[in-house]
């Protein structure tokens, strides 16, 4: 007698964009339905930036009655991923305290070498094994400290993004391991939050609620939104609620010696690990130690990604120049090889605004001839990015002491074949591209572990494999990227 098919529904909500995917588990394979989109960014207020967070919530019970009115009013599983690092503050009573800020916002300017000044940076990492970004949670707290901010005083609870939206849904107050690891006051090693750390900084420890781990479940649907969307009872299940979390979850990876990447705005670069590795090699080259499933790190570096061609485009878009992401890749791929390159991950190119410009600007400061049109300069972006790339992967390397056999690329990234076949070539690898929708994959077979369709991890990558087809990207002729390298390696930390 074949299995019930069990119909999840996964919120993946991505800097640019949110969705309401559709996952049908049959007991082998899962098949995906979008059922709703919706738009999502910073939004300006004199000079901070915020995100909307009722607005996304809003949307995401629109998804909710969507799918009530095109598949019936019974639902198996609800399950939430986000970005990282930012979070929602709650007071007495649960009431949000002001619109979370949007990582990009400015208030973090100078904040690492405020707290370095505070706690030794070595110290620091001792605690939490984690990458030094000025964007991280600990530097956005440390920021509304010394604007000795009001909302900060009167916070009760500490919710990441992904965990103020379950709190909407259930009124349960949990932060999800996943998460809770991006915000750079987690032990890892210790397996609960760095209060200590927090302690040195005088910063509120009380706020910090319970921890818990993907494949939990929340709680029920709150009545009421279940009466408004017209829903039956159903649970809200906790994936990885951080999106790279949740799309490394994905990968149908057949060996221990891979390396990831979560290609999107942000490009996370990777191993999979069973223990967080937090030694003076690791804080040298400035990986973190982020939370996985199945008791697993994500022992990664966080890369600036396609957030460079993102911008580019709006800024032409702008000035009246639309173009699509393949006409741009087309365009890049017609353009001469290697005219420039620039770090992607210099501070420049980090908060909104004319991105071409602020290309442009880089080479002339390094002394290259900067790029004279679109094509030329998505070329200068995507080749870039894949040398930054080989980087991660000679470090990874390194550290862990072994040779990696090959790349795993998922997430919207993979659409960009040009960058695929870039990566390939600059790390000599074959790079294996896809799941396309690898973070709703990943949060919807997690609800399935909770849900006890599968038993394991494995097993739940086992019905990836069996449902999606990747595409392998062969590393090819390797001429010229060697020069390539050397001259990134020779560019300097901060033009």
């Amino acid at each position: 007698m074949a299995a019930a098919t069990r119909n999840m529904l996964a919120f993946d909500l991505g800097a640019e964009s949110g969705r309401a995917i559709l996952g049908r588990f049959d007991g082998q394979r899962l098949a995906l339905e979008e059922v709703h989109r919706f738009a999502n960014g910073p939004v300006q207020v004199f000079d901070s930036l915020h995100w909307d967070v009722l607005r996304l919530f809003g949307e995401m019970k629109h998804g909710l009655e969507l799918y009530r009115r095109q598949h019936g009013a019974c639902l198996d599983g609800i399950g939430v991923d986000t970005w990282g690092v930012d979070f929602g503050l709650l007071g007495r009573g649960g009431v949000l305290l002001g619109n979370p800020h949007h990582y990009r916002d400015p208030r973090t300017d100078g904040m690492l070498e405020a707290a370095f000044a505070r706690v030794p940076r070595a110290e620091i990492f001792a605690h939490t094994g984690a990458q030094f970004m000025k964007l991280n949670t600990l530097y956005q707290l440390l920021a509304m400290q010394a604007a000795h901010s009001p909302i900060l005083a009167a916070a009760e609870t500490f919710l990441m993004m992904a965990d103020l939206f379950n709190y909407f849904l259930t009124g349960r107050r949990v932060c999800e391991f996943s998460n809770a690891t991006t915000t750079q006051f987690y032990n890892p090693v210790a397996g609960r939050w760095a209060t200590e750390l927090l302690d040195r900084f005088g910063l509120p420890t009380h706020i910090l609620p319970e921890i818990v781990e993907p494949g939990t479940v929340v709680g029920p649907l709150l009545p009421g939104i279940c009466q408004q969307v017209g829903l039956d009872p159903v649970q809200v299940l906790a994936p990885a609620t951080h999106d790279t979390g949740s799309a490394v979850a994905s990968i149908p990876t057949r060996t221990a010696d891979y390396l990831y990447i979560s290609s999107g705005t942000w490009s996370l670069m990777g191993a999979e690990l069973t223990e967080p590795r937090t030694d003076a090699a690791v804080l040298q080259h400035n990986f973190t130690n982020e939370g996985g499933v199945g008791h697993t790190f994500r022992f990664l570096k966080n890369i600036m990604g396609l957030w460079l061609v993102q911008e580019s485009r709006r800024a032409w878009e702008r000035q009246g120049r639309t173009f699509s992401y393949a006409e741009l890749a087309e365009l890049a791929g017609r353009a001469p090889a290697f005219a420039a390159v620039i770090n992607p991950d210099d501070e420049r190119f980090l908060p909104p605004g004319d991105m071409p410009a602020r290309v442009r600007e880089y080479c002339r400061l390094t002394g290259q001839t900067p790029p004279a049109d679109e094509g030329s300069l998505i070329r200068t972006v995507l080749e870039s990015l894949a040398l930054r790339y080989r980087t991660v992967v000679e470090g990874v390397e390194e550290i862990l002491g072994r040779r990696m056999a090959c790349i795993h690329v998922v997430g919207g990234g993979i659409q960009n074949r040009l960058l695929c076949q870039f990566t390939a070539a600059a790390a000599q690898r074959p790079v294996i591209a896809g799941p396309l929708e690898a973070t709703a994959i990943g949060n919807l077979m997690m609800q399935a572990l909770a849900l006890g369709e599968v038993s394991s991890v494995s097993q739940a990558r086992q019905v990836v494999r069996d449902s999606f087809d990747p595409e392998t990207h062969e590393p090819g002729d390797p001429a010229g990227w060697d020069d390539a390298y050397a001259r990134f390696r020779a560019l300097p930390e901060r033009a």
